[in-house]
């Protein structure tokens, strides 16, 4: 990689980085181009060149995290033999991925990206197709096996997943009566009653 691209490539990461931590502060409302080059320290020129607009910005932006919780989610099933430790491991893995990328996981769990995904939604899903491939294998080879319930793949995933989005996003809201680690505990065993054959 050349000089150039080099300093290319670390405009962009602090613009992304930047817009991490204004969308954190402030919400989407302070998602303006003035307080994302502020806080990046990068020109506006630089900021329409790597990503086009604020909205290209902040596509990036989810696209990079939701990939990284999409690999957290890979590599947990990875060490996992069946089917019921499978569930324990994705419950486990997304919790603490909140737990421990909380600003990530507010811009994850957000309006915007709710908007993000219902607008273009297969955009983002064939963007991140190599990470869900490994998913839907692992439940693919559970349902074959008998393990699983045979339902068609966004029924079992909405099973898996939805109730610990759920609970992530009553977490991440402030309500005061949510215990991840608890949540980590009780979830999967209720999810595998839902979802085993």
């Amino acid at each position: 990689m050349s000089p150039k691209q080099k300093r290319g490539e670390a405009t962009a990461e602090q613009l992304l980085d930047a817009a991490l931590r204004v969308y954190a502060e402030s919400g989407e409302q302070g998602l303006t181009v003035a307080a994302l080059t502020k806080a990046s320290g990068v020109s506006l020129g630089s900021l329409y060149h790597h990503f086009g607009s604020v909205d290209g910005l902040m596509n990036a932006l989810l696209t990079r995290w939701l990939g990284r919780l999409l690999g957290e989610l890979v590599g947990a099933l990875e060490h996992t033999r069946t089917a019921h430790t499978g569930i324990r491991a994705l419950v486990k893995t997304y919790l603490d991925f909140v737990q421990q990328h909380r600003e990530a996981a507010l811009l994850l769990h957000s309006s915007y990206a709710d908007r993000q995904g219902m607008a273009d939604g297969k955009r983002l899903r064939d963007a991140q197709e190599a990470r869900l491939s490994p998913l839907a294998e692992w439940a693919g080879r559970h349902v074959d096996a008998g393990d699983l319930a045979p339902l068609p793949a966004p029924l079992l995933e909405s099973l898996i997943l939805g109730p610990v989005v759920g609970i992530a996003r009553r977490w991440l809201s402030g309500i005061d009566d949510v215990d991840l680690d608890q949540a980590a505990v009780l979830l999967p065993e209720r999810i595998w009653r839902s979802v085993a054959a």
